[in-house]
């Protein structure tokens, strides 16, 4: 999962003016970068001006996915990023970019270019989606955990004990417990737990 460039845009119904942008092309090579830089934002400036105000869209090219949202201010952002980076954590980071742009910097400033050094900062943060968004973060959390849980159940499975013998070995239950143990089993023997 790799965000490649992060751009924002002047989209003002006509034709969209790059204001700031930022690219991660390290995996490219030197002599191909500048080229892949420029499809880029000829790409973030196609797609910004064919999305409607309020809008948010992500569009397929090849190898690359394109997330972009239009905001009514006369503002778009876009995200090109592989095709496996999550669209939600795309689109979160646009909505943080774009809400933070129109705070710091009035429409006024918005003719040529826009010192905005953020986007470098961001583009370093959300290159890892998990990290850089809470619910992601709490999955994976949930994941590690659950990992462990299967684990303990088959660290005792692979001992060979079982749960029925071990009940009925155990001096610690009463014969009231064991009764109840095997007729809740019965009951609920429709019922496999993985």
């Amino acid at each position: 999962m790799k965000i490649y460039s992060i751009s924002v845009l002047r989209n003002d119904g006509g034709s969209a003016h790059p204001l700031a942008a930022e690219y991660n092309l390290a995996e490219f090579g030197y002599f191909q970068r500048s080229s892949v830089q420029e499809f880029m934002g000829f790409f973030s400036k196609t797609v910004a001006e064919r999305t409607l105000a309020g809008q948010r869209q992500s569009v397929d090219e090849s190898n690359y996915v394109g997330h972009v949202y239009a905001r009514a201010e006369g503002v778009a952002g876009v995200v090109i990023t592989d095709k496996e980076y999550p669209a939600r954590v795309a689109f979160s980071l646009l909505n943080k970019i774009l809400d933070e742009f129109i705070m710091r910097y009035p429409v006024e400033k918005w003719s040529g270019t826009v010192q905005y050094p953020e986007l470098a900062e961001y583009l370093k943060k959300y290159q890892d989606p998990k990290q850089a968004d809470s619910i992601m973060k709490v999955q994976r959390d949930l994941d590690d955990t659950k990992v462990i849980l299967h684990k303990t159940i088959e660290g005792v499975l692979q001992r060979g004990e079982k749960l029925d013998s071990l009940i009925e070995r155990s001096e610690e239950l009463s014969s009231q417990s064991k009764v109840f143990y095997k007729t809740a089993k019965k009951t609920n023997s429709c019922c496999v737990v993985m």
